[in-house]
């Protein structure tokens, strides 16, 4: 049927070359309504495409088809609305089966309009496609928090940063989000009013973390294919390269990388719908889609900063390492495996090419993926965390396959703390405890450890908090207000005995002691002379008002924070401090466990010892390493042992007691050295080398205990940090090229989690620049994050795993900074 005919409204079926008396003859159908509804509107002749629309819709109906209204917004105007508005509203009670609201390229209607059309029909609304850059943040919101009644949505190029779909989409079963290059995770309340959705497509996202991901999946009952990347058989490659996907998406009648989506039974018969299949409309519509951008948004969910234009997969991905480019650039010559489909095995419920659950397939190749796909045991991780799902990225989810997703997910992950196997509530620990203790004692004489009880309520505060409290150190500076400034931290120590009091230094050669609970100073030391970074920071243990700093320009000072005021009081502070002599370069500084000595290092290969009594240097150790120390780490027990990494790849243990002229031992990297540290009991050290090499060596003897086996991005740049967390029970781990915090058992290595740390506004991701574990709080830390933009401030972030994010909704950042070189820990 050719539309480009010209169009006569008085007689829209011959028009058409339709003889008219094929149709049944209605004096008040829906087209005469509308030609009555538009009359209304002086001067304004009625829509052509509307009137087309209506005749299509009827022709099918005598045809005994679906009768779908299909809505073109791209040939709607604003003087258009009242009538169609109009006409929608009594779409439910006509003859009409289901409405299709369609946008291509352009489309002039204000948002509230739009809105207004998409809510007419609360029973026929079948499928809404939209490009929403095209109505604003303020449409997003209101669709995200309201909702739709449509069974099927199509997003596209979608801008939204953390979904929040919390509104009532009671009736949709697929949902496409492909080539959201904003959409990086989602709200803790996203997805609580879908319960018949079935079908999800998130292809080309930003969606980096399992554990939030699949903790909002599981709100989707329904849920049984999702998407993040295409899985294609080599030939459907050739066939469909990367290159054409938009295009194929509106010229082809089936389309491979959207979610097939199913329409509503009429007369009892299911149909299957797929987008834009009437030849007529596709070969009417000028997809040359015009896309402008927007100023970027304050709100922290919703993105409009960035250009929307066709995006490779790197593109999608600003914080990638260099070592993932190569990975995306060889996806169409890898292979991911084959699929062994038993000849007795049944399909799976649906495909998205429904050849692969019937014929033996061949290999496979992934298309438009999400980073998520890049995570190590990504596929098996979803197939155990969302046991309804039956199809996974285009692939059919076998018993075999749940079965191998069980084992490695044992092997590589905790699904909770200390080894629980189910998710409890904190009441029913509590409860049991006092069973115990007031009943069963005397029958059980074998009582649980001290930290039974403590471990599982922490288990059960972890499983219930799938989104961890993150929460900036606010500083609340007690200066004028004319006379208030920010403060730009490098480095962070907490304190050893007092658990509210925190130690920074910053990139302008200040310290700052802060009461982290309140966020009061209690003691502020200016920065004494040219410009300098605080680069070593270190608590006295047994003289805990103490503190050593050390700077990049070599000066070493100690400082009594008893006699420094909280406030800059314009005087030279020299008062309560003592000077020691400078080491050039200085990266580290460590105080022993009695408080006599200390140890420096810094970009050179010696160590400098010096003595806190007296403030003397006592002995500067030449040559310890081949390359540059940039840690040096005096062990929690021993005075006299201390443990240096070097970007030489070498880790090496000495003992003052025999002048360290040569190691206890050296143990090997195969990267350079970023951290060592001792664990709480001095019984492990923990060692973490450029690019995510983290392992855990025995301190007797340097030798192998744990490797955590971290995935590792392939750049030269990534330097990381790691620590230990409740006590030595976990480790925590950032690299500065990444936004995430890894925590992992220090016993297994198995992955407890991930921390994404994500900005506000485009581009604001979040890079690790140091992070320490809460010594006094179980699960709990604070990262030093520093951003992409060199402009704007890193910024101290508390990271709390026993606390809901619910509990920080109001939480955005507003500053960015670039990560500094690795210096220090």
């Amino acid at each position: 049927m050719d539309i480009n005919h010209k169009f006569d409204s008085k007689n829209c079926f011959n028009s058409v070359g339709v003889i008219q008396s094929e149709l049944p003859q209605h004096r008040h159908d829906l087209r005469h309504r509308y030609l009555v509804l538009r009359n209304k509107a002086r001067g304004i002749p009625p829509n052509k495409q509307v009137l087309l629309a209506l005749f299509k819709a009827k022709l099918k109906k005598a045809r005994h088809e679906v009768s779908s209204l299909v809505i073109l917004l791209d040939d709607i105007q604003d003087a258009d609305f009242h009538p169609l508005l109009d006409l929608l509203m009594e779409v439910d009670v006509s003859e009409i089966d289901a409405v299709d609201i369609i946008n291509g390229s352009v489309c002039t209607l204000s948002w509230e309009y739009l809105l207004s059309l998409l809510r007419a029909s609360s029973r026929k609304l079948r499928v809404v496609d939209l490009q929403d850059i095209l109505f604003g943040k303020d449409f997003l919101l209101d669709l995200a928090q309201r909702g739709l009644p449509c069974q099927v949505l199509n997003l596209r190029s979608s801008h939204f940063r953390k979904l929040t779909m919390i509104g009532n989409f009671m009736r949709m079963h697929t949902l496409n989000l492909d080539s959201s290059a904003s959409l990086t995770n989602f709200r803790e309340e996203c997805f609580t009013c879908m319960p018949n959705l079935k079908f999800l497509s998130l292809c080309e996202t930003r969606i980096t973390n399992l554990w939030t991901t699949t903790a909002a999946l599981a709100k989707l009952p329904s849920l049984v294919e999702l998407r993040f990347q295409n899985f294609l058989q080599d030939d459907e490659a050739r066939k469909h390269p990367a290159s054409d996907r938009r295009d194929d998406y509106w010229d082809s009648d089936h389309t491979e990388i959207s979610i097939h989506d199913e329409a509503p039974s009429v007369s009892g018969e299911s149909i299957m719908y797929r987008h834009f299949n009437e030849e007529q409309y596709l070969n009417n519509t000028d997809m040359n889609i015009d896309r402008s951008s927007e100023d970027s948004s304050d709100d922290s969910e919703v993105d409009f900063s960035s250009q929307d234009r066709e995006t490779s997969s790197m593109e999608l991905l600003p914080d990638a390492p260099p070592g993932l480019e190569d990975l995306v650039n060889l996806q169409n010559e890898v292979s991911f495996g084959t699929l062994d489909m038993q000849d007795d095995e049944e399909p799976f419920f649906r495909l998205s090419d429904s050849r692969l659950s019937y014929i033996a397939p061949k290999k496979c190749i992934s298309h438009n993926p999400s980073p998520i796909c890049f995570e190590k045991f990504y596929r098996e991780y979803m197939i155990v965390s969302l046991p309804n799902l039956k199809i996974l990225d285009n692939l059919p989810i076998r018993k075999v396959d749940r079965e191998k997703a069980e084992v490695i997910f044992s092997q590589n992950f905790e699904y909770l703390p200390y080894k629980r196997k189910n998710k409890e509530s904190v009441v029913s620990i509590l409860q049991k405890r006092e069973t115990r203790a007031n009943h069963t004692r005397r029958l059980f004489p074998r009582r649980k450890s001290q930290y039974f009880y403590s471990r599982s309520l922490s288990a059960a505060k972890v499983g219930s908090a799938a989104w961890p409290a993150l929460c900036p150190l606010s500083i609340m500076d007690t200066t004028a207000r004319d006379d208030r400034r920010s403060y730009r931290p490098r480095q962070f120590e907490y304190h050893p005995s007092d658990a509210s009091l925190m130690v920074f230094g910053t990139l302008d050669g200040e310290v700052i002691v802060i009461n982290h609970e309140s966020g009061k100073i209690v003691s502020y030391i200016p920065s004494l002379g040219t410009m300098n970074s605080v680069l070593g920071l270190c608590w006295l243990k047994n003289y805990p008002s103490k503190v050593i700093a050390g700077s990049d320009n070599g000066s070493l000072r100690l400082y009594d924070i008893r006699l420094m005021p909280p406030t800059a009081t314009g005087s030279h502070q020299s008062a309560g401090s003592i000077m020691f002599d400078d080491f050039d370069q200085l990266t580290s500084v460590h105080v022993n466990s009695t408080d006599e000595l200390f140890l420096a290092s810094g970009y050179s290969k010696h160590v400098a010892l010096y003595d806190i009594s007296s403030g003397r240097r006592l002995q500067v150790f030449d040559d310890m390493h081949r390359e540059h120390i940039n840690v040096v780490k005096f062990s929690h027990h021993s005075p006299s042992i201390f443990a240096t990494s070097s970007f030489d790849r070498e880790v090496k243990m000495w003992d003052l007691r025999q002048k360290p002229n040569q190691p206890c031992y050296t143990a090997l990297s195969s990267r350079g050295n970023v951290m060592v540290c001792f664990s709480p009991d001095d019984q492990y050290l923990l060692v973490s080398a450029v690019d995510n090499e983290v392992k855990q060596l025995l301190a007797v003897d340097g030798r192998l205990h744990l490797d955590f086996s971290i995935t590792s991005t392939g750049s030269s740049q990534n330097y990381t940090r790691s620590y230990y967390m409740n006590g030595r029970d976990y480790v925590i781990s950032g690299s500065c090229d990444e936004h995430v915090v890894r925590i992992c058992c220090a016993q297994t290595g198995r992955r407890l989690r991930d921390v994404s740390l994500e900005g506000k506004g485009s581009g604001a991701s979040m890079f690790v620049q140091s992070l320490r574990g809460d010594p006094f709080r179980d699960f709990s830390m604070s990262v030093l994050a520093a951003y992409i933009r060199p402009s704007s401030n890193s910024e101290i972030v508390k990271v709390n795993l026993l606390a809901s994010s619910d509990q920080d909704k109001g939480y955005s950042y507003t500053q960015h900074s670039h990560p500094l070189f690795s210096s220090g820990g």
